[in-house]
Order: C-alpha cells, then structure tokens, then sequence
C-alpha cells in the first residue's frame, strides 16, 4: 500500500512550485512529518515532509521542474511484495552453499570458507538468522554435564529473550556512543523564507550547565544572526551540528537534560572464551573493535553437549588472523586502552590554534574560516582587529576594512576624489553572485511592482520648528536617555498619529478574497542599510510611544540589524514602512511598498535654503529655512489619491507646527 504526497496550497494565490531539491531518493526510508522535497514559490522557500513513514517508492518530478498545486510529487509506502530481506550478497552465498553442503560437525570449514572468500569487512559479521542457518541448533542431553575439555558449541540464542549479556552491535552501528536522552534543541524559524541557518558559535559545550532561555548557540541567516536559547535547565548532553556547518530549520542542534541521560560510553570489549588462544584475541582488540573470532561470544552460549566438536580451538584463532592481516582499516573506533597517548596529544594540540590566523588573538575569539583565510592571504593580524559583529566577532567586512586600511597612508599625501566605498575597485570587470539577501529582495520589489498599483505623491515639509527643538533638547536628551535626538522619531510620531486618522493607509488587501484587514495597531517598519543589504526591522505598537520612546526603540532596531543581533520577530508584522533615504543625501525618491502593505512613507534630506513665506504683516519674504521632501508610494487599489493627499496634509501641518516639547519635557 502506498500513500501519494501532492504539492499543497503554499500560499494564497500561489497555483504553482518548483522543485528545488529532493532530501531523499527512491528507496530511501522517511519517517512521518519527516522532510522529503524543498519546493520554491514565487512567495515562499518551504519542505514539504512525508505524510506517513515508509519507503520512496516513486518521484515524479525532477529537480528544477515546475509543478501545478495539487499535483503528486511521489509516492511513499511499503516496498512491493513481503518484508523486505537484507540482499544476498557473494559472502551470503558462500556461506549458505557451505552451509548446506557440510554437515554440523563440520561448521568450522564453513567459517573458513567465509573468511577467506576475500569479501569486504562488513560480510564477515553474520546476523543471528544466518548464523542459524549455518550452525543449526544441536540438542544437548539435559542430564549431560559439560565436559571441561571440550570445544564451545554456537546455539541461536532463545527467540523468547535474548541473552543476558551485552549482544553482538551491527556492523555498521558506531561502538563508542548512543544517542542521549533529553530535550532537543531545535533551528527555530529565524524570519519569512528563511530555510536554513549556519551555526557560527557554541556558546556551551558538553557538560556545561545552562539555565532555561540562556543561550546556547549563535546561528547565521542570510537574513540576522542571534542566539537560540535552551528551552529547559539541565547540562548540555550532545552537541549535533559542528560550527560553520549549515542545516534545515527544524534541524536538532543539541540536547539538554539531565546528566544522568548523558550518551552511555562505549562497553568494553568482552573477554574471550578460555578456548579461544590469547594470542590471536590481543590484536584484535588493538587492531579492530569487534573481530569476528571475539564477538559472537556474547551472543551464542557455550552448548553443554560433549558431542559437539565443531573446531579444534586454534582454527578460530586462525580466522582472526588472516582479516586482521588482511583488512587493516577499522570499522569502528579502536579501543580507548590501547590507543598511544603521544600521538593523540599532538594531534589534539593544534586544534585551538585553528580558530586563530594568528597566535595573537584570544583563543575566545571565533573567527569564521573565510575570515581566517582572507586575513592570512593578506597579512592581516586579527588581534589588532576590533569586530563589528555580534559580542565582537570579526566579520569578514571587518578584514577587508583593514585591508583597504593598510594600503591607504602611501596614497595619503596626494588630494583624492571622494572616497570610493571599500571593497568597490574590486568588484570592477568581475562577475559576482548576486546573492541569497539580494535575490529575495529583488523578488520582492518586483511582486509588490507586478501586484499593485503604486502611485506616489510629494510634498514639501519646513522642518524648521522641530530643527529648533532637537537643537534646545539634544544635549539633555544624549545625557539622559542615552540616544541621539534626529528627526526620524518626531516623523514617525507623526505618522503614526496620521495613521490613525486615515486608517486605509494602515491596512491590507487580499485581491484573491476580495477583502480588507485594517490593522488594529501602527506596527511601523524602519528600513536600515546593512553591508548585506537594506532589512526592514518593525517598531511594533509605535502609535502607544511618545517621541522619547520611539527615538530609544528606533536606536536598539538600527543598532540590531546592523550588528546583525536583530531578533526574528523584530522583522515581520509591519503595517506601514519608512525609509530614510535622506540620511546619504538623497532628496526625493519613490519607494516600492513592501507587501502586503499598501503605503510607505520615502523622507528625503532636510537641507537649508531659501523659501518664500507669507509674513501677516510684512507680506511675501525670503528666508532661509529647514526643508525636507516627503514622497509617500500607496496602492491605488484600495487608497485614492485624496486619500493620499489628505494624508500627506496632516502629516505636514503636525510637524511643521513643532508642538512636541511637552513630550521631550522642553
């Protein structure tokens, strides 16, 4: 029986998805809710998990494909016909025509034969089913002492329990650890589209005790980097994902819990029966974990009949030998006691070293490979480098910063242009790519574009009365609240004042319904320009903030995003968006409204000049005075030009009457 998984509704008005990557393959085995494809939209990255647990039995689509909603991407469920049986491989046919041409006094011919068949090391390790097969059962008189000097006879262990003492591990399953038991810690979604992150710092190690919503780990989008926090108190069992290594959101990072939950150390080999020769057992306990010869006496108890002769004690000493000779590379890790200790401490010794380009910088500090080989191909001391990123990491603008640095006291002398952004005389006749913030962004201007109807409208705004009072408070106001006092906090009290009083401007659409949500609060998006490109962080509630508040949210959002610490949940739920292109000097501009909104609000430079006023008493006069552009992009759709109008009006009479001192205390 086989279950069909079909591409969902991903969104409204979404009809289509491309495939982006498959995370399993035909034959592979997915557990349910388990991630099995990625799908791109034109609105959202997403997995697509597995509705049952079972085998991929059919993909339809190749990577790359597009695909209609409702479509089946593939089919998982039971493989066809019974229980699937592990392949036959060579070693299996040797041993079973071995098997069933010997009879059971002569089993050890078979494992001779098995061995020496020169089939890889993963066949020289027979399940108890085979084994059986090979060594069938042989009844032993109840009454019948065991004789002391007789050979060990292998018996199946009893299908009711198996044997007391620690079974034969597969193969294939690692010796040293198991699994620790506790709470996971898993890859939050971190923002809209974001799929994965990288992690970039442990802030804990194995063993550690954390406190519940201390951080643990800090992780990298192309979106913000920040710290996800342990979700409960306890010890830090596991660490899953390595540094510099990217995974799924949803991924396991860690687990915490309590120590007594801490992996189980691998269990000591066990000791060889008395009949086998201590010379062939010592080195394979230093060569290979688990020797064919060794371990399957755990699992097969020593038969009490004397009649049972199946060799002679030093042909199993013989069968160890020949792959120890012969297949030198472990499976497994070798045992801890007989590892030499000199060479383990010189390897160990090197690797803090390795998070440092150069001796000089603290061992603490972590600097991303990239970084590393950036500033040793150029000779860069990272210990004379002050990071920019979060808790001081030292990004890679940082390298390149002094880089471009060194080079600058030859050309000092001599009068330059003004100053090229560093980093730009490298990009000149290069090809680059354009990268994963850029390619988001660019989809989404272009949807808002295609989606709506923007239009913008522009006024003139005279900033002169707020200039006069940022000029009387702001010594006061650095000194007490700790943050510059600009014009960016009297315009977003004002537009947030303006909001509620034209409340179209404050709301959504959704074309496909025929409706529209009108917000119940002025969640204000700030855009900041970034070295990775500009993000949108929000002021959520800013219509509840005075001046004072809004200039301290304003600072922490900016400061955040620039550091590259801003929360997920400080970059969605917008309702209306500002952008202060007139920070670099830009007059007027037309902003592309970011969706689902249908407004944002463009401030230009506020410069000095001379304007024309209307004096009650002396008439028209030339004066000097501070003016600014605002120009406001809205969606047609819903908010008409008078809307726009109107609301540009009261935005400009609020602030060119400057009665904001109430709040600043002035």
């Amino acid at each position: 029986m086989s279950t069909q998984v079909p591409l969902p509704v991903l969104g409204e008005s979404v009809t289509e998805g491309t495939i982006s990557r498959w995370l399993k393959r035909v034959g592979d085995t997915v557990a349910v809710d388990e991630p099995l494809v990625e799908v791109s939209t034109d609105k959202v990255d997403t997995e697509i998990p597995s509705p049952v647990a079972g085998v991929v039995l059919e993909i339809f689509y190749q990577e790359d494909d597009t695909v209609p909603v409702g479509a089946v991407l593939a089919t998982v469920g039971e493989p066809a016909g019974a229980a699937p049986a592990s392949p036959a491989s060579a070693a299996d046919s040797a041993v079973e025509s071995a098997a069933s041409a010997q009879p059971s006094g002569s089993a050890s011919s078979a494992a001779s034969s098995l061995f020496s068949s020169g089939e890889p090391a993963s066949a020289l390790y027979p399940t108890s089913e085979r084994i059986s097969s090979i060594f069938p059962a042989v009844e032993a008189p109840a009454a019948a002492p065991p004789a002391a000097s007789a050979a060990p006879v292998f018996t199946p262990p009893p299908t009711a329990a198996p044997a007391p003492e620690a079974p034969a591990p597969e193969p294939s399953a690692p010796a040293s650890v198991s699994p620790a038991q506790g709470t996971e810690v898993v890859l939050p979604v971190l923002g809209e589209s974001v799929t994965e992150g990288t992690v970039s710092r442990w802030l804990k190690q194995v063993g550690d005790e954390i406190a519940a919503d201390e951080p643990l780990v800090e992780v990298s989008t192309d979106k913000v980097d920040t710290e996800i926090p342990s979700p409960v108190a306890g010890t830090l069992l596991e660490i899953r994902v390595a540094e510099d290594e990217t995974v799924a959101v949803g991924a396991v990072l860690a687990v915490v819990g309590a120590p007594s939950a801490a992996p189980a150390a691998a269990p000591e080999a066990p000791a060889p029966a008395e009949a086998t020769a201590p010379a062939a057992s010592e080195p394979a306990a230093a060569e290979v974990p688990a020797p064919a010869a060794s371990e399957p006496a755990p699992a097969y108890e020593p038969a009490a009949s004397p009649t049972a002769s199946l060799a002679e004690p030093p042909a199993p000493a013989a069968v160890v030998a020949e792959p120890v000779a012969t297949e030198p590379v472990a499976l497994q890790p070798a045992v801890a006691e007989e590892a030499p200790s000199e060479p383990a401490e010189e390897s160990e010794a090197p690797a803090p070293a390795a998070r440092r380009a150069f001796s000089g910088l603290p061992e603490e500090a972590y600097v991303t490979p990239v970084v590393r080989k950036i500033a040793a191909d150029n000779g860069v001391d990272l210990s004379e480098i002050s990071g920019s990123g979060v808790g001081g990491r030292i990004r890679k603008a940082d390298v390149e910063a002094a880089i471009e640095a060194a080079k600058a006291p030859a050309a000092e002398a001599a009068p330059e242009p003004p100053a090229v952004p560093a980093g730009a005389t490298k990009l000149r006749g290069t090809t680059q790519p354009l990268g994963k913030l850029r390619t988001i962004l660019a989809k989404q201007m272009v949807e808002s574009l295609r989606a709506t109807a923007q239009l913008t409208a522009t006024v003139e705004v005279d900033m002169t009365e707020i200039s006069k009072l940022c000029l009387k408070v702001k010594d006061a106001f650095q000194a007490e609240e700790g943050v510059d006092l600009g014009y960016l906090p009297f315009i977003a009290k004002a537009a947030a004042e303006s909001l509620k009083a034209f409340p179209k401007l404050n709301a959504s659409i959704d074309a496909d319904a025929g409706t529209v949500a009108y917000a119940a609060a002025e969640n204000l998006g700030i855009a900041v320009d970034t070295d990775e490109g500009p993000i949108m962080p929000v002021v959520a509630q800013a219509g509840d903030l005075n001046v004072t508040g809004l200039a301290k949210k304003i600072a922490e959002v900016a400061a955040r995003a620039k550091d590259g610490s801003i929360a997920p949940d400080q970059l969605s739920g917008a309702t209306f968006s500002i952008s202060n292109y007139g920070a670099n000097g830009t007059l007027i501009d037309t902003p592309v409204i970011v969706q689902p909104q249908v407004a944002i609000l463009g401030v230009g430079a506020v410069v000095r000049r001379a304007v024309v006023l209307a004096d009650p008493d002396l008439g028209d006069i030339v004066t000097v005075r501070d003016m600014v552009y605002f120009s406001l992009g809205y969606d047609n759709r819903l908010v008409d030009q008078s809307d726009a109008a109107r609301f540009l009006a009261h935005l400009k009479a609020r602030l060119e009457a400057g009665d904001f001192a109430g709040e600043l205390g002035a």
